[in-house]
């Protein structure tokens, strides 16, 4: 793996006073990136009179690896010593005299008990000093912007999504909206057909009772048992017993 690949650092790390005197009052910037392919590079500063710079080879880092005890593959070194910097616990080290700053150096763990990564700064003046803030002012730039469109990107996405779920809702809605619909027409229509039942049921009943087709029967009836029976037809009723009218006179 080249070290132009490694993804840049830009962080804040904590400033400790080694020395006599008092550190600087100024919040420093931290940048690390790799160079080229075979060098890493790390400028710290305050934007102001104290800047610091470490060029490291690949060489040297692997010697530094050996130093530290660190096993493994080099990707794997080169990954635990970026998240060492990028750690909450990276330190930048002031050594000096009274408000003299004389020597820095980065140091800096993955976590606590891990090993230590310590790099040696050197002090950058003048021009150097200028176009190394320039350079890191600059990439700080680019890496805003790349964040901001990566930003602006999410939320086009999120806003599309938003619409996307938006219309989803409302397509569930209408669909819930049919199916509650189709469901009272069809308890409707049940009901309505089942009115329709027991109206023709009742009908059908009533006519079954209906006065005027019993009637007839109970006319034909009421005929039969008020009929009476003419007054020559009496006389052959049975049981009754005809005397001799000559016998009826003698007694």
């Amino acid at each position: 793996m080249g070290l132009e690949e490694l993804e840049p650092i830009f962080g804040e790390p904590k400033v400790e006073w080694a020395g006599k005197g008092s550190a600087p009052s100024s919040r420093f910037v931290l940048y690390v990136h790799g160079a080229d392919p075979s060098h890493l590079r790390i400028v710290v500063t305050d934007f102001h009179s104290n800047t610091w710079e470490a060029v490291r080879s690949a060489l040297q880092l692997e010697d530094m690896r050996d130093d530290i005890g660190i096993g493994g593959s080099w990707s794997e070194f080169m990954d635990y010593v970026m998240a060492s910097i990028k750690s909450q616990d990276a330190k930048l080290i002031l050594e000096g005299g009274l408000n003299t700053v004389l020597n820095a150096k980065l140091v800096a763990q993955k976590s606590k008990g891990m090993p230590v990564i310590s790099i040696s700064l050197t002090g950058l003046v003048g021009s150097a000093a200028s176009a190394a803030i320039a350079n890191l002012s600059l990439e700080l730039y680019k890496a805003f912007n790349s964040i901001h469109d990566s930003y602006r990107e999410e939320q086009e996405r999120s806003s599309q999504l938003t619409k996307a779920l938006a219309a989803e809702k409302e397509r569930n809605e209408n669909i819930q909206s049919q199916l509650e619909q189709y469901s009272k027409r069809q308890k409707l229509q049940r009901i309505s057909s089942s009115g329709k039942a027991d109206v023709s049921s009742l009908l059908n009943n009533g006519l079954e009772n209906s006065p005027e087709e019993q009637a007839p029967s109970d006319t034909a009836s009421t005929k039969v048992v008020n009929r009476v029976v003419p007054a020559y037809r009496r006389a052959r009723v049975r049981g009754v017993l005809l005397q001799n009218t000559e016998d009826v006179e003698d007694k």
